[in-house]
C-alpha cells in the first residue's frame, strides 16, 4: 500500500495540483488584500467615507449605535454583517474574472499550438489514393 501511495504521489498531476492549491491560496490572499485595502476604501470614499467592513444590521440584542462589528458580536448580538458580504462578493467577482482571463488565454495558446501542429504535419496520401495504389498493385 505504501509503494502504491508513493507511485500515486509521484505522478505529475498530483504534484501540479499541490502547486496549484498553494499558489491559489496565496493568490486568494492577494485578492482579499486588494479588495479590503484598495477597492473597498475607494468605494467607501465615493459613497461617502463609508467603511463597509463594519456595516451590519442588529437582528437581536442591545448594541449602541456606532459600535464596531467585532464589539457587537462580542456583546452577544445577533447581527447580519452585510458589509462583509459585499466585500466577499467583490473578492469572488475579481477571482472569477482573473480565472476567466487565464482560461481564455490558455485556450488561445492551445488553439495556436494545435494549428501549428496541423500545419507542420506532412500531408499524407488520402484514403482514396491509398485504395487506388492497392488496386493497382493487385492488378499487377
Amino acid at each position: 500500500m505504501l509503494s502504491e501511495f508513493k507511485v500515486f504521489i509521484a505522478k505529475g498531476n498530483v504534484m501540479q495540483l499541490a502547486v496549484a492549491v498553494i499558489i491559489g491560496a496565496a493568490f486568494g490572499k492577494i485578492v482579499t488584500s486588494m479588495t479590503d485595502d484598495l477597492i473597498m476604501p475607494l468605494v467607501g470614499a465615493l459613497v461617502g467615507d463609508v467603511d463597509f467592513s463594519n456595516k451590519y444590521v442588529v437582528l437581536s440584542g442591545d448594541v449602541a449605535p456606532g459600535t464596531s462589528l467585532a464589539a457587537a458580536r462580542e456583546a452577544g448580538a445577533n447581527v447580519l454583517a452585510w458589509g462583509n458580504f459585499v466585500s466577499m462578493a467583490i473578492n469572488f467577482v475579481i477571482l472569477a474574472f482573473v480565472i476567466f482571463l487565464l482560461v481564455r488565454y490558455t485556450n488561445k495558446v492551445m488553439a495556436r499550438f494545435e494549428k501549428q501542429a496541423e500545419e507542420a504535419a506532412p500531408a499524407g496520401p488520402t484514403e482514396v489514393e491509398l485504395l487506388a495504389e492497392i488496386r493497382d498493385a493487385l492488378k499487377k
